[in-house]
């Protein structure tokens, strides 16, 4: 028997040496793409002048070679992962990004994970092997080899072997029981088979992912747009990916996986900062966020921007020309009604109901001069001096003003008068207050859908814009003309029938190459740009979206290819999702997919059965996950008297047993608290009031904060009070007790949630 063992650990030394061996030319090759790259970088940045063309080439160059490096650098952990051998006696290595051997007739090195040939990596078992005889998972430290696991697939081999559950399983579990960082890790080394199928689906369409808590629907979703910016390259390239997650800390949390994929042109982004030049995080009450992602506030949006479109109530009077002008109701009225029937935004509008209005006002002035001895010719030149006049265009501005959805929002929340005008058989009393603040006051997350939706309603009169473009282009042709003229001179004292540059290169196409060329990617000028529409959405914790938000996202994706990845069951809004199909019918009717995930990688065993216990408290169908693995630590409870004494020294207890990070969840009306308790006492921790404070240690968080978060260990203070901090207080239960990968605790002060007392006893 130890002679077997003997030749086991011989093969498998000889195993590591060769892998290392292989893996070691593959980050050379890695290094000396880079070294050539970062060559052809410096070269065209040495070069100066050229014409238009020229310099135009040069700046895409240039762009293209610092995304390469940027992308190089981003895929050197873990560069190589895998490696399959096939039934045909060939075997391939699998990794981030592909490589090749220039002198080999670009013999692969590496295969990219995405390419349809690395797909058995994920997919073959031993009942469907897809012609693979062995599967080998490769695990590396820096650039060094430290462990392999073989899967021989083909059972009727001489090699032992079984068909396990879980690819990759020893990988697997070693990936899922390492201690978490504050930053989201990919797991393109250990895609499951109901993964990958997400993964890989079609592009097009809406596509539902609906997973438990530790499923992986983030790193799913992750993945998926690496796939889909691999496959549709040139497609996406011009549009964009965006991806939307529930806030800015979870946006910093996953924001490191795309570069490790090789991805680096995705727009990340919370509802918040969906508004070129707004990063909405200002807090509110969740009545008052509920309010305001109703379906409703387009009628009130509506309203509010119709009652800025006024008239008098008999008549405004002005002096035009040392006479009287009037502006009577009745001519206002019929001006307003005929702009509104052009079924134009507002701004746009307003051009209408001023040009009426001064037709009406120049034939008033006409008929005082004397309509019979006037000609068309006259009449213009009344209409041309009305539009001139500072206090007739004061007037006119009034009553049909210039508007910004920022203007319209902040006047809406600071006037009780226009809110209730605006809200009148929509809201009522109480409902009006949670909406009323100070004109001064920032945004908050759930306004930007509002100035969204307000964006639409009033439009831009850009007519203004487009004249000066057009006096810009004019002086460009003017310039280049000018250049081309002073060649042509230069030109006269060489060969007469040598080309002249007017013969390849005519005015208009000099002032276009002169013309300023954006080196923003897709992302960068998408995120300037309100009206911008993607290539493809990703929405992370789609079930706490409002309706209103949905309008928002449903307006930057009119093809509707979007992957839309949460629980229903983790949903903590107050105007979240009930149920898929309500929040999709408005949109696409039911014409969506539906993949669900069920196997649960994050949350062991021990933490799983109590949570378990909550989601069946729920109203829903929905059943948890299977965990995969137990981390041999159950769940504690313990009872105090007095938080302010004693929570203190329970938190830095777990803080000293754990190493990893820990956060202490409390519901979101005892944080700051809390929050005076603990950081006196406890130094190590900190509040969690920043995106950054998730690379600490430990930290105190609320639920809705811990979203889409993972940690080794979490303590959850006060469940019961949970259930009492929102109208979905058992959803925020079960979302606090499965954030730990390790370890739970749970604090109480003498009362505990139904669904827990087994834990207690």
């Amino acid at each position: 028997m130890s002679h077997a063992r003997g030749d086991r650990e011989t093969v498998r030394t000889a195993d590591l040496d060769a892998e290392q061996q292989y893996v070691s030319m593959l980050y050379d090759k890695l290094d000396a793409v880079r070294r050539e790259t970062a060559q052809r970088l410096a070269r065209t940045l040495r070069e100066t002048g050229g014409t238009p063309q020229a310099r135009t080439e040069r700046d895409v160059s240039t762009t293209m070679y610092t995304d390469t490096l940027t992308q190089l650098s981003a895929v050197e952990n873990g560069l190589c992962f895998g490696r399959l051998d096939l039934d045909s006696g060939e075997d391939f290595h699998i990794g981030r990004i592909g490589l090749f051997d220039e002198e080999h007739e670009y013999e692969p090195l590496l295969i990219d994970w995405r390419a349809p040939a690395a797909r058995p990596f994920y997919l073959a078992t031993a009942a469907s092997r897809d012609g693979v005889l062995r599967r080998r998972h490769i695990r590396t430290r820096q650039r060094t080899v430290v462990d392999l696991e073989d899967e021989v697939l083909d059972l009727d081999a001489a090699h032992e072997g079984n068909d396990l559950g879980l690819a990759g399983e020893a990988t697997l579990l070693a990936a899922l029981d390492a201690r978490r960082t504050g930053q989201m890790r990919d797991i393109v080394a250990t895609i499951q088979a109901e993964q990958d199928r997400i993964i890989r689906a079609p592009m097009n369409g809406v596509l539902v992912v609906q997973g438990g808590p530790g499923t992986g629907k983030t790193a799913v979703a992750l993945h998926r747009a690496a796939y889909l910016l691999y496959t549709f390259r040139e497609q996406l390239s011009r549009r964009g990916v965006l991806v939307v997650g529930p806030n800015t800390t979870f946006l910093r949390y996953i924001g490191q996986v795309l570069p490790s994929l090789g991805e680096t042109g995705v727009l990340l982004s919370t509802v918040g900062q969906l508004y070129p030049g707004i990063d909405a995080t200002a807090a509110e009450s969740p009545a008052s966020a509920e309010i305001k992602g109703r379906l409703d506030m387009v009628k009130v949006l509506t309203a509010a921007m119709k009652d800025r479109q006024q008239v008098p109530k008999d008549h405004i009077e002005v002096s035009f020309d040392r006479e009287a002008l009037r502006f009577h109701r009745k001519d206002c009225m019929q001006a307003r009604t005929r702009a509104r029937r052009s079924r134009r935004p507002h701004n746009e509008a307003r051009r209408v109901f001023r040009t009426e209005m001064f037709t009406v006002l120049t034939e008033q002035v006409a008929d005082r001069l004397g309509r019979d001895l006037l000609d068309q010719r006259d009449l213009d030149e009344i209409n041309t001096e009305l539009r001139a006049d500072p206090a007739v265009n004061k007037v006119l501005d009034d009553l049909w003003p210039q508007l910004t959805p920022h203007e319209v929002l902040s006047d809406l929340w600071s006037s009780p008068a226009r809110l209730a005008t605006a809200t009148r058989k929509i809201l009522d009393e109480r409902e009006r207050d949670l909406l009323s603040r100070p004109a001064t006051a920032e945004w908050t997350p759930a306004d930007v859908p509002l100035l969204d939706e307000l964006a639409e309603l009033l439009g831009e009169d850009d007519s203004a814009a487009r004249a000066e473009q057009e006096r810009e282009e004019r002086e460009q042709l003017a310039y280049a003309q000018g250049v081309l003229h002073i060649m042509e001179q230069d030109e006269e004292i060489a060969d007469e029938e040598r080309l002249r540059v007017s013969d390849v290169l005519d005015a208009e196409l000099l002032a276009e190459r002169h013309e300023h060329r954006s080196e923003l990617t897709a992302a960068e000028r998408a995120a300037e740009d309100r009206t911008w529409t993607f290539g493809h959405v990703i929405v992370d914790e789609a079930q706490e979206l409002s309706a209103m938000a949905w309008r928002v996202l449903m307006r930057r994706c009119p093809s509707r290819s979007m992957t839309l990845v949460g629980d229903i069951a983790q949903t903590g809004a107050s105007g979240g999702a009930e149920s898929w199909d309500a929040v999709l019918s408005p949109y696409v009717r039911q014409r969506w997919r539906y993949e669900q995930l069920t196997v649960n990688y994050r949350t062991p065993s021990e933490i799983m059965n109590i949570a378990a216990e909550v989601l069946a408290a729920m109203d829903t169908e929905l059943s948890p996950p299977t965990s995969v693995r137990s981390s041999g630590f159950p769940p504690w409870v313990r009872e105090i008297a007095d938080p302010g004494v004693e929570l203190g020294g329970i938190v830095s207890e777990e803080i000293a047993a754990v190493e990893g990070t820990v956060a202490v969840l409390v519901p979101s009306a005892l944080h700051d608290e809390i929050g005076d308790w603990l950081e006196s006492e406890v130094d190590s921790l900190v509040l969690g009031r920043t995106p950054e404070d998730l690379e600490s240690s430990a930290v105190l968080l609320t639920v809705e904060q811990a979203k889409g978060l993972e940690f080794d260990s979490v303590v959850v203070v006060d469940p019961e009070a949970m259930l009492a901090d929102s109208p979905h207080g058992t959803n925020d239960l079960y979302v606090a007790l499965t954030r730990s990968t390790q370890r739970l605790g749970i604090v109480h002060t003498g009362t505990l949630p139904e669904a827990l007392t087994p834990l207690a006893e």
